[in-house]
């Protein structure tokens, strides 16, 4: 996806809409420097273009019983279309994944999983070497949250 050129003022909104979603448009409008109509035209363009992919509710993990995360770093045994087409299949059959990433270096593939704990862990682990085949599968797993955030660092000042 190419980047989209956008304003300081695109950027103010974008700024407080990933710092909560919830802000009524008035409120928004006036942190940004506008009236509310061209604020909320402002926030349809940014949602058709793709920049805002959706508003949602952050929950913590834990409150809701998903207290233990746990990073996976895969090593693919070929890289073959065939072997990304079933890592692809593999992984949106598992709803404790909610992060995956191809990366460069040692390991192709790093999967953020979220579980109860070290039993649901084991029994996510059994399933996923069992449906998918991988030449190494590596697990770390996370003793605390030191910082875990959804806004990204957007210059608001230049642009």
């Amino acid at each position: 996806m190419s980047k989209v050129d956008l304003d300081r003022i695109d950027r103010k909104i974008l700024h407080e809409l990933m710092r909560d979603a919830t802000i009524p448009v008035a409120q928004l409008a006036e942190r940004v420097g506008l009236s509310q109509t061209p604020c909320w035209k402002r926030v349809q363009k940014l949602e058709a273009a793709g920049i805002i992919m959706g508003r949602v509710a952050i929950v913590d993990p834990a409150q809701i019983g998903l207290g233990l995360r746990v990073f996976v770093e895969i090593e693919a045994p070929d890289h073959s279309r065939e072997w990304r087409a079933e890592f692809r299949a593999a992984i949106a059959e598992f709803p404790q994944i909610v992060e995956v990433h191809r990366m460069a270096g040692d390991v192709d593939y790093l999967l953020k999983v979220a579980v109860a704990d070290m039993a649901a862990f084991d029994d996510f682990y059994l399933q996923l070497t069992r449906r998918l085949p991988c030449r190494n599968v590596t697990s770390k797993f996370s003793m605390e949250v030191i910082r875990d955030t959804t806004v990204w660092p957007i210059d608001t000042v230049t642009a």
